[in-house]
């Protein structure tokens, strides 16, 4: 084994300083020294979950940036040296329909997750990226293109193929009409892809507060979601809506103003919804889902925002800061991610 240094969990709000134990490299394995790590709401959802027991250590973290600083013996895609970034998945069975399809994020066994997974070799439980090192499968590492600032490209591998998916699922381009409900992590980044992608892209939001941020950020408009009228004027009028709202909600606002044949996709609340059909049937609408990404649409997410100066809008800390961070989280105080600087590990 290898050691590395990081910040593992001992409470719902508290981490502490730690050595943490890396596996000895196998033959398709790199390792990565971490620069960046994104903090990400599943990384509350995992402190707050978290039963503490000696025998389940967490350490959160799945967005991150780094330098390779060795590799197997079979990797050839890599050498040391080279910038890369890896995501919330680590590892798939890669042989069942999903894996077969480029779709490892729905891997039919699972697939193993960057932290609170098993790994699927030797049964250890997986440690995330608030850490100095990380051991990883090289299939699961992607080069990170040149012109990406590292710190603002670490969100991308979460919140940015987790909007990525469904904007190409649903065939967004020229000539789409694209909302987004809630201008947060996942938010901000769905409108950046949706106005490259050639859509005119609208943000829904509870104030108005958010509209210069949301013109900012490359919208056309922001619709006010407290507002009736608004919202009845733009009756049946987005291809798509993507629904990054954290928070039960109703849907039924959502889905009116969706167009007939459109798709409401639902990225942010991931728990049981209610939805009446009739809100479906009157225009043949869809309610969908997706999370995360297979390494395919990583890979050209990666490469589409590097081609159009497309990047998370961060705030970085050093690590030693990470409760702050998971605080003000907590509190919505962001705009629009943190991410840690682990230079302060060494």
């Amino acid at each position: 084994m290898r050691t590395t240094t990081g910040w593992q969990a001992t409470g719902p709000t508290t981490l502490r300083r730690t050595l943490l134990e890396r596996r000895d490299l196998r033959p398709d394995d790199l390792a990565v020294r971490i620069e960046h790590c994104g903090v990400c709401h599943s990384d509350l959802h995992a402190l707050n979950d978290h039963d503490q027991r000696v025998d389940a250590p967490l350490v959160p973290g799945h967005e991150f940036t780094g330098v390779v600083t060795e590799t197997g013996p079979e990797v050839t895609a890599f050498t040391v040296g080279d910038r890369v970034a890896v995501g919330n998945i680590v590892d798939s069975c890669g042989v069942c329909a999903m894996c077969a399809a480029g779709q490892e994020n729905f891997c039919h066994s699972f697939p193993t997750l960057t932290y609170g997974g098993t790994d699927r070799r030797d049964g250890s439980t997986t440690l995330g990226g608030f850490s100095r090192e990380y051991v990883v499968r090289d299939r699961f590492a992607y080069p990170l293109p040149a012109g990406l600032d590292p710190a603002a490209a670490a969100p991308l591998l979460c919140a940015g193929v987790t909007v990525w998916e469904p904007l190409r699922a649903l065939g967004v381009g020229p000539g789409s009409r694209v909302a987004v409900a809630g201008l947060g992590g996942l938010g901000h980044l769905a409108v950046k892809m949706a106005v490259a992608l050639g859509a005119t892209t609208t943000v829904i939001s509870r104030t108005q507060e958010k509209r210069d941020d949301a013109l900012r950020l490359g919208a056309h408009d922001l619709l006010d979601s407290t507002d009736t009228r608004q919202m009845a004027a733009t009756r049946d009028t987005f291809d798509v809506v993507i629904d990054t709202i954290s928070a039960s909600h109703d849907l039924a606002p959502y889905l009116k103003v969706v167009a007939m044949d459109g798709t409401l996709s639902l990225l942010g609340y991931l728990g049981p919804v209610t939805v009446e059909a009739m809100d479906l049937l009157v225009g043949r609408k869809k309610l969908s889902s997706a999370g995360s990404g297979g390494r395919r649409s990583t890979a050209e997410m990666l490469q589409f925002c590097a081609d159009n100066g497309i990047a998370a809008d961060v705030e970085v800390l050093p690590s030693a800061q990470v409760e702050t961070a998971l605080d003000r989280l907590r509190r919505n105080d962001v705009r629009y991610r943190f991410v840690l600087d682990m230079s302060d590990l060494d």
